[in-house]
């Protein structure tokens, strides 16, 4: 007997799935526990809209995780804590600080089970890997500073970023600046 699957089941396919069973598999077991439903035309009609709208669906859902991990690549997040000075933290920067602090800098809430399975234990910057999809994966730099020097680490950081800003304006505004004409020297005649 043809049946269209309307969840999973072991062994015989997915939800959307038109397969052949056993008829006493399906009469007995399939369809009473709502598994599957008989394949008649109209079934079979409404099975391929329902499929069509899952891939119209999921197209959208991997645009949107595109555009959120684009957002979260490269965001940088700085922490203080307390530190002994063998640069071990007394305690960690867990996935929910992280999560947290994600959240108030982009406005991106994300799940801290999405975020690395790891604990951060020590001073340092790490590269954290966010894991949005099969193969969508940003990574966010996770800076750790000593909690007493934090203010003097992003007053720093701060003005490097200023400094850079306006070398890349100088050199921006030197590559659009017309070059003079050399005026060629007159030949002398003899």
């Amino acid at each position: 007997m043809k049946v269209i699957l309307t969840e999973y089941v072991y062994l015989h396919g997915v939800a959307g799935d038109v397969v052949d069973v056993a008829d006493g598999f399906a009469r007995n077991f399939l369809i009473p526990r709502g598994k599957a439903v008989k394949a008649t035309p109209t079934a079979l009609k409404r099975n391929q809209q329902l499929l069509q709208n899952a891939t119209s669906r999921r197209k959208e859902l991997t645009a949107k995780l595109l555009e959120v991990s684009q957002a979260l690549d490269g965001v940088e997040l700085f922490f203080g804590r307390k530190a002994g000075r063998n640069n071990k933290l007394y305690g960690s920067v867990t996935t929910m600080d992280i999560a947290q602090a994600l959240f108030e800098k982009t406005g991106i809430d994300i799940d801290r089970r999405r975020i690395s399975d790891r604990s951060i234990r020590e001073l340092g910057e790490f590269d954290v890997p966010v894991r949005m999809g099969a193969d969508l994966a940003p990574v966010v730099k996770v800076v750790i500073v000593a909690e007493d020097k934090l203010d003097e680490f992003l007053r720093e950081r701060e003005a490097s970023e200023a400094v850079e800003e306006a070398e890349a304006v100088v050199e921006v505004v030197a590559d659009a600046a017309p070059e003079a004409p050399v005026a060629e020297a007159p030949a002398d005649e003899a």
